[in-house]
């Protein structure tokens, strides 16, 4: 009996396009490759700004997994509202963003939440707000390890520390060390580029713990360095992309074997000329920031190259022009999954027992309830 391709959907022909697709089989398989990747699960703290479902993320709890790390309020209400145990917002509020935060903890309170730092000014307001909620604040020292995208030099880090420290409302929980700059494909180059970051981290680590501060915590990594941070050290190591696999990480990280798990389904709709034809999925339903080449791959079509993208359309070129139809479905894998989840309001799930089901991506709003 010949097997049925995995990505197929029951009931193709009554799905819109262009839709977004997850697998909740391989959502599962994906998490249990995660855990079986570290000695403790309790080090796992796993970013949801590549899947901002809160289906997924109770996928997550229910594998045991109770610490995770977000981008925006939105995510982090999103895993209040899944009853997630302990939230990092991996950002620095500033602005109304502070007040945002406070009332996160507010409405939230059985959730944990704590926040990173990178400047004074932003310690001294996060601590007088504090002070005037009657709470405390737990943060990390955002590090910026090359990226210099946020974070403060690790060099800078202890006078930080210092400046803090008599905050009786702020409490330094830890560091948090970002370095989405190291994505070789080599693994031995990857390694080769961490390594003196471990050495640099454990020793800032206890430089802040001798100066007086109670054992700090160290959060580090992505997707790419996360086999190397999982089993040479014991940081809190925080992977995202994995859930969800794409084709720009399938292809460049061949040693993690994690299931693409999620796709773009979509129809051609026109023959505008020989050889091309045109299917409905524009730069509003798949990520588009790359080169044309790199933005969909059809696992279905794999013949079919890229020519041009709009709004609503992507034009193929072909040589088999003869083996399509209008209305033809096409299942895409995306190059870069993040951006193209926060383009859709909904995904299409298909569950384990083989029915279909809508997931918000609720954290794709700026603003949940708060």
């Amino acid at each position: 009996m010949q097997v049925q391709d995995w990505y197929l959907l029951p009931n193709e022909a009554h799905i819109e396009t262009p839709s977004l697709i997850f697998y909740e089989e391989r959502l599962r398989e994906n998490i249990e490759l995660l855990k079986g990747m570290i000695d403790d699960p309790n080090r796992l703290r796993p970013h949801v700004k590549t899947h901002k479902c809160m289906e997924i993320s109770q996928l997550m709890l229910s594998a045991g997994i109770r610490k995770f790390k977000c981008a925006t309020i939105a995510e982090a209400e999103m895993l209040a509202m899944a009853k997630a145990e302990d939230v990092l917002l991996a950002y620095q509020p500033v602005g109304e963003n502070i007040d945002r935060f406070f009332k996160l903890k507010s409405k939230y309170p059985e959730t944990h939440f704590s926040c990173l730092i990178d400047h004074v000014d932003i310690a001294t307001q996060l601590a007088m707000k504090a002070k005037e909620e009657n709470t405390k604040v737990d943060v990390y020292i955002d590090l910026n390890l090359g990226m210099n995208r946020t974070g403060i030099l690790p060099e800078l880090a202890t006078d930080l520390f210092k400046s803090i420290i008599a905050f009786s409302s702020l409490q330094v929980k830890g560091l948090h060390a970002y370095d989405g700059h190291i994505h070789d494909a080599s693994m031995e180059i990857r390694e080769e580029k961490t390594m003196p970051i471990i050495a640099q981290l454990i020793d800032l680590k206890n430089e802040i713990e001798g100066i007086g501060a109670k054992q700090i915590i160290i959060i580090a990594g992505g997707t790419p360095t996360f086999p190397i941070y999982s089993t040479d050290t014991d940081f809190e190591c925080s992977p995202g992309t994995f859930i969800l696999w794409d084709k720009g990480y399938q292809d460049a990280y061949a040693e993690q074997k994690f299931n693409t798990a999620a796709l773009v389904l979509s129809r051609i709709v026109s023959f505008p000329k020989e050889r091309l034809v045109c299917a409905d999925l524009g730069h509003k339903a798949v990520a588009a920031e790359k080169e044309l080449t790199n933005r969909v791959f059809f696992i279905n079509a794999p013949t079919l190259e890229v020519q041009s993208q709009s709004e609503e359309h992507l034009v193929l070129s072909t040589t088999e022009s003869e083996k399509y139809q209008l209305g033809d479905i096409l299942y895409g894998l995306p190059y870069h999954i993040c951006p193209t989840v926060a383009l859709h309001e909904k995904a299409i799930c298909l569950t384990t027992d083989g029915s279909l089901k809508l997931w918000d991506i609720i954290a794709r709003k700026r603003k949940i309830t708060l």
